[in-house]
């Protein structure tokens, strides 16, 4: 079993990188193999909207485009469950989160399928006032939806929860890790 974790921010030392490290220590803790993407470190590009405005990814569930974006959704395709963590930007989420979730929704709705009832792990980190991590989560949400994923939590951090929250994220990767072990009914 593998989980595969994608996180979104340029600063390695802030709140989105303290988050990510207490979701992988608790997905850690649970004895969980998991895979770890920075997207800051990947060239993904924005959908172009080829064609008329449905292009291969319509057609045959791929994209023409030559970026790490198919290796990205292969990966997504293999994980068993997936943990999505941005930083909050104008309330919504970071862009190269967002261009990698609009191609792969393009693939998925109009062909694929391949991660209808995939669960998911939704965390959205917000500095200065905290405003806007709700918001983002509900767009990851509706994103996510649309692919046909399951959220099984949506986790808002901010400077204000911080000491709290990281706590909390940790309990919330390992149950995540324990819930996929036990299997999505519950059973061992």
């Amino acid at each position: 079993m593998s989980l595969l974790l994608f996180w979104s921010s340029p600063n390695r030392d802030g709140l989105t990188a303290a988050a990510k490290e207490a979701l992988l220590t608790g997905i850690s803790r649970a004895g969980t193999a998991y895979e770890e993407v920075q997207l800051n470190q990947c060239a993904v590009l924005a959908c172009r909207a080829c064609g008329d405005g449905w292009g291969n990814c319509h057609a045959r569930g791929e994209c023409v485009q030559h970026d790490d974006f198919s290796q990205l959704y292969l990966a997504m395709q293999k994980a068993e469950g997936i943990v999505l963590v941005t930083p909050v930007y104008w309330h919504d989420l970071s862009e190269n989160l967002k261009c990698l979730l609009d191609r792969v929704r393009r693939c998925e709705t109009g062909h694929n399928h391949f991660l209808r009832g995939k669960p998911c792990l939704l965390t959205a980190c917000a500095g200065g006032s905290g405003r806007g991590a709700v918001e983002c989560l509900q767009r990851m949400e509706e994103t996510t939806s649309h692919l046909g994923m399951t959220a099984l939590e949506r986790l808002p951090v901010t400077r204000f929860n911080r000491s709290y929250m990281l706590t909390a994220l940790c309990g919330a990767g390992e149950a995540f890790a324990l819930w996929l072990q036990r299997g999505k009914d519950g059973s061992a």
